[in-house]
């Protein structure tokens, strides 16, 4: 399969400013994405657990914080900015009981899909947005008016456009090339 590289001019983000993108963490990677979505005029919400130290530091970027729980369910699009150890559980009791149908479920890196440590529903989609830099990293280069590549693939496509809002969060909140690949090749399980 050849890979198809997007950059700014290949996206709208109108379709992604209709729509709210809880991320779910903020750490590195989350902190870097809720902010690059916000400036970029997304509706941003951030779900974290009731005693998360990132709770304070989330507020103080100006964005609105949630439990977990909640931001799933107030969220179109649920970014997935968790380490691989942290995912199973979050996801089996904080985020899948929470998921509703149309949702996308958008993971910033591909380990939990491609090992199975976490089995989504099949009503929903379930993509990927991987950077191919470290959070601080992904946010200066935006700050600057540029990006970092990315790996960007689709698991699951029910609602036959999956991709549009993976190239949109992408270039909104981090890059300014993507490379598309599949997510079940073995270089999307980072």
């Amino acid at each position: 399969m050849a890979a198809r590289i997007y950059t700014d001019k290949d996206v709208d983000l109108r379709w992604l400013k209709e729509k709210t993108c809880a991320v779910i963490g903020f750490g590195a990677q989350g902190r870097a994405h809720a902010l690059n979505l916000r400036d970029s005029g997304i509706g941003v919400i951030v779900g974290l657990y009731p005693g998360s130290k990132s709770r304070a530091r989330a507020r103080r970027s100006g964005l609105r914080v949630l439990d977990t729980s909640e931001a799933v369910r107030r969220g179109d699009i649920i970014f997935l900015a968790l380490s691989d150890t942290q995912i199973p559980a979050i996801y089996r009791k904080q985020i899948a009981p929470n998921l509703r149908p149309d949702q996308t479920l958008l993971f910033a890196h591909g380990f939990a899909i491609h090992y199975r440590t976490i089995v989504p529903p099949k009503d929903i989609d379930v993509v990927m947005v991987a950077p191919k830099g470290l959070g601080p990293m992904v946010r200066r280069e935006f700050v600057h008016g540029r990006g970092v590549p990315a790996l960007i693939a689709v698991h699951q496509d029910r609602s036959r456009h999956a991709k549009l809002p993976i190239s949109n969060v992408c270039t909104s909140s981090s890059s300014l090339s993507i490379l598309s690949t599949r997510q079940d090749s073995p270089e999307c399980a980072d």
